[in-house]
């Protein structure tokens, strides 16, 4: 069994029990992504575009780290905090994948997400 820990400092790092991703048979899973600064830690959460694009820098940036891309993404969870804004997310979204190709995906809305952002995604990739 392979199993191989990744964390870059391009992205927000883990403040808990979890690693940004773990690869495992050539599957990368990783950790639902919040739009953290990776260098200041602040949340930039300006407007729903700014997070958005923040949080799949990050996705993109653990991606690279384990040497994938946004073109062999298998999967996304999109959790929301207001479906109101999924137009504004799925247009930023889109502009990372082709939509062609893009991955499966399911967006839900829940009540809460960590320091209450607005957008938290999450993704399954082929290596």
């Amino acid at each position: 069994m392979s199993r191989k820990i990744i964390n870059t400092p391009a992205a927000p790092a883990p403040v808990g029990a979890y690693n940004q991703a773990i690869l495992h048979n050539d599957v990368l899973y990783v950790s639902g992504q919040i739009a953290l600064d990776p260098e200041t830690g602040e949340l930039l959460t300006k407007d729903i575009e700014t997070e958005t694009r923040r949080v799949l820098d990050s996705l993109g940036a653990i991606l690279e780290a384990a040497g994938t891309s946004f073109a062999n993404v298998l999967k996304c969870s999109v959790f929301v905090s207001d479906m109101e804004n999924f137009g504004r997310i799925n247009t930023v979204y889109a502009s990372y994948f082709d939509e062609a190709t893009a991955p499966a995906r399911e967006l839900v809305e829940v009540a809460n997400l960590p320091k209450y952002v607005n957008v938290e995604i999450s993704c399954i990739a082929a290596v």
